[in-house]
């Protein structure tokens, strides 16, 4: 089970850059909204002759790219997987001046869904970033080989801000009927973006 954060563009200690198909979390953009191939904000000047007035910046909002995957050196089992010297993915983030907005982890041998720890580990990912987002990887499931997770808000937010346990345990459902988490619905794949992978195994 391997846990892989992924994050907003980064140059820093690049192991493999290309083309690919990536994760794009979207908030509140349009379906047909333009894709900019880069993670800046895309500028367009509306009028180009000279003037001693201030053109126009366009600069679109509510979306993030996932452009930057980081892996971290881990310590692992059978059926589990710690990420661990975290402190390395800290110092990317902080010197690219990152946003983590999810991660990604393998069920090799199980089907696809959250585990009591995958939910612990959304939570503290979405108390960061609303929109992240949990990818799980099961490639022996026929019914479904990976799913885009998050917990439901405010249910499953709840639920998981008063577990104080530890380990592989069990959770509440939420009192109204809904799930403690669900499929992430803001996901859309985009072939154009630039995937950068920082490989800290290596």
């Amino acid at each position: 089970m391997n846990k892989i954060r992924f994050t907003q563009p980064s140059l820093y200690r690049v192991a493999q850059s290309y083309p690919s198909p990536v994760i794009s979390c979207i908030h509140k953009a349009p379906h047909d909204a333009e894709v900019s191939r880069f993670a800046s904000p895309t500028i367009s000047l509306v009028d180009e002759a000279t003037s001693s007035d201030l053109k126009d910046v366009h600069i679109k909002e509510g979306t993030y790219y996932v452009t930057t995957l980081i892996i971290p050196k881990q310590d692992s089992t059978s059926n589990s997987c710690q990420a661990v010297h975290e402190e390395e993915i800290f110092a990317i983030q902080n010197e690219q001046s990152l946003i983590p907005i999810g991660w990604i982890h393998t069920h090799p041998s199980q089907s696809c869904f959250m585990s009591s720890v995958d939910l612990h580990t959304q939570y503290s990912y979405q108390m960061m970033v609303p929109e992240a987002v949990a990818i799980v990887m099961a490639p022996t499931d026929t019914s479904r080989s990976y799913g885009f997770f998050r917990l439901s808000d405010p249910d499953g937010m709840n639920i998981l801000r008063e577990c104080k346990e530890t380990g592989f345990h069990t959770h509440r459902e939420p009192d109204n009927g809904t799930s403690i988490y669900e499929d992430c619905s803001s996901i859309y794949l985009n072939s154009n973006l630039r995937l950068e992978i920082c490989d800290l195994r290596q």
